[in-house]
């Protein structure tokens, strides 16, 4: 008999999310399975910190907390509880829970698989040749500074402590979408070399790991979401669900009555972050992203369909965190006349203050913002910002002696001096991300039943050609009149971060705004439009059926998200500056897009 389909929700986009999500989506409406993402790869690193002040966390304690809220009606209602809240201590994670559940009176199945976390083998696999640069070409640092070193884990592990008849399962390092794919393939009784199935899982996983994301948050037209300032009521934004059938297509929503909205606008966004091309390369499956098809069925409900899988890589990648020093910074305000001249007097009083010259330092990002406004009624709309952030490996070096001679030069700068910092500051430590991969059958998983057995289970995956597929051609270029006006008149966006690149993903809201975007947006035209990419090699990908392109930035997040020095390290407003900039746009192409809206 064939099983229907299985209702996978999500109650967690980051370390840090909404703590009432989870009960929500349990009490609101019909789940099977409650899935989470509380790993990001800064998150590691963070993780890392506690875990160094406490030897027993490592851990998510934020997860915890939702158990001890959820887990009575989880097991009445018999959903299943999948998290890699785990970290970097999936058995203290476990152990935690279990001790909620003592205090709570209930007894459910725990499992937590682990496997991933293989920073005490790394000198071995790397003098073996094993452990390799993700990119050709980059280096991998200095590995006797690494924190962690935790390689991404299919879904299979998941599947197993499914079949052991677990109620609650905790993971180390597994990817965003194996906590949906795992539960999907258990369900369906999928085999390893269902390769579509298996990649609609996977689409569905990533449409649904943000949380919010996928209903509305960070969504590039959001003043068209009817209710969203209702405080109170439809400001907060129900997290989503996918319906996933045997197929592997699945349905994407919410629940009824939560504020937010499903569209295909929505849901494109979500498929567009965070990717590189169109083969979404995984450890159980590549999913071409490129076949992905979606349509609005129901309010509150896209159907995703069509995807296609082709064989995984041999390797897994590894996320590695090296300690790549300490860092320090501040900013002074520049206010009304003048700006560049202040700009070069408060930074000579402040090297001639400072014990140390620009040279001496490891790294220096010194840049004045020009945020001021000329004869303005406010004095803030009037400020510019001199903002300067120095690096180092010595810690003293860029220590209270740095932002301490910023202090000392306030009565002999410029006029009107006063910091946006907070004082005198210690330096901190920062990471470099360091991606790199390792064969796939040296890292197996092991799924641990909470006091009882351990079963290992092989991250080797089935091979096979990769899939030979055609792109639709381009449509022709409208023509006729045209207007200068803002990209986001006919375009959406949505940009983050993957280790030290950014990806910028750009969708058209008709057929017609698609022709133009696919013609017009080159990454010549790109790099125009965002001088700051202007010395950048740039990626662009097609993705017709969904009227995307994407483009992957290598090296604008510098050595990644924790060391970057951009006020924005994850990109995540890159593509609403993209769309805030002008351009010529013929008036057909904005008629119909005004006309669908």
């Amino acid at each position: 008999m064939t099983a229907g389909p299985i209702r996978i929700a999500n109650c967690s986009g980051f370390f840090g999310d909404r703590p009432s999500a989870a009960k929500e989506m349990v009490e609101q409406g019909p789940i099977d399975v409650l899935t989470g993402d509380w790993l990001a790869e800064l998150t590691m690193l963070i993780l890392s910190r506690i875990r160094n002040k406490n030897p027993g966390g490592g851990y998510a304690r934020t997860f915890v907390t939702q158990m001890e809220q959820v887990m009575g009606t989880c097991l009445d209602k018999g959903i299943k509880v999948v998290s890699n809240a785990g970290g970097l201590n999936p058995r203290g994670c476990a152990e935690a829970v279990h001790d909620v559940a003592e205090k709570l009176g209930l007894n459910p199945t725990i499992a937590y698989v682990d496997g991933d976390d293989i920073m005490e083998r790394i000198h071995e696999l790397h003098s073996a040749e094993k452990l390799l640069p993700f990119l050709p070409d980059t280096p991998l640092g200095d590995l006797d500074s690494y924190l962690t070193a935790n390689a991404y884990l299919g879904c299979w592990g998941i599947v197993e402590a499914l079949h052991q008849k677990a109620d609650i399962i905790i993971t180390g390092r597994v990817t965003d979408a194996a906590v949906v794919c795992g539960p999907a393939a258990w369900h369906h009784g999928w085999q390893r070399d269902d390769f579509d199935q298996l990649a609609g899982a996977v689409v569905a996983g990533h449409i649904i790991e943000c949380g919010a994301q996928a209903t509305g948050g960070n969504y590039s037209y959001f003043s068209e979401i009817a209710g969203r300032n209702e405080i109170g009521g439809k400001a907060r934004f129900g997290f989503p669900w996918a319906d996933i059938t045997e197929d592997g297509s699945s349905t994407i929503g919410k629940h009824d009555g939560t504020g937010g909205v499903v569209n295909t606008e929505t849901v494109t966004s979500q498929i567009l972050y965070e990717i590189g091309g169109p083969e979404y390369f995984g450890p159980d499956v590549t999913a071409r992203f490129d076949t992905i098809q979606i349509e609005n069925t129901d309010p509150n409900r896209v159907t995703v369909s069509g995807v296609k899988g082709q064989a995984p890589p041999t390797t897994l990648k590894v996320a590695m965190n090296e300690l790549g020093g300490y860092r320090n910074s501040f900013s002074v305000a520049l206010t009304g006349l003048d700006i560049e001249e202040k700009a070069a007097f408060a930074q000579a009083t402040f090297w001639d203050s400072c014990p140390y010259n620009p040279e001496d330092f490891q790294s220096i990002s010194s840049e004045v913002i020009r945020t001021d406004k000329e004869d303005t009624d406010q004095q803030e709309k009037a400020t510019a910002i001199w903002k300067v952030t120095v690096k180092d490996k010595d810690e003293r070096k860029v220590g209270r002696s740095f932002t301490d001679a910023m202090i000392h030069t306030v009565l002999a700068s410029i006029p009107g001096m006063y910091s946006l910092s907070s004082g005198p500051t210690a330096a901190t430590p920062f990471g470099i991300y360091r991606p790199a991969t390792v064969p796939a059958e040296l890292v197996p998983q092991y799924v641990h039943m909470l006091d009882g057995e351990t079963t290992m289970v092989e991250s080797s995956n089935p091979q096979g050609p990769p899939l030979d597929l055609e792109n639709d051609k381009p449509f022709p270029i409208p023509v006729g009149p045209s207007s200068k006006t803002t990209i986001g008149t006919v375009c959406g966006t949505r940009s983050g971060d993957k280790g030290g690149d950014a990806n910028l993903g750009v969708y058209a809201r008709s057929d017609k705004s698609w022709a133009w975007l696919d013609n017009t947006l080159t990454t010549e035209q790109l790099k125009e439009l965002l001088p700051e990419t202007q010395n950048l090699a740039i990626e662009r990908y097609r993705y017709p059926k969904i009227r995307s392109l994407n483009f992957l930035i290598r090296g604008l997040l510098q050595e990644g998200v924790a060391a970057s020095t951009r006020q924005d390290p994850q990109a995540k407003a890159l593509g609403e500056w993209l769309r805030s900039r002008q351009i010529d746009i013929p008036i057909n192409v904005i008629k119909e897009t005004k006309d669908k809206e």
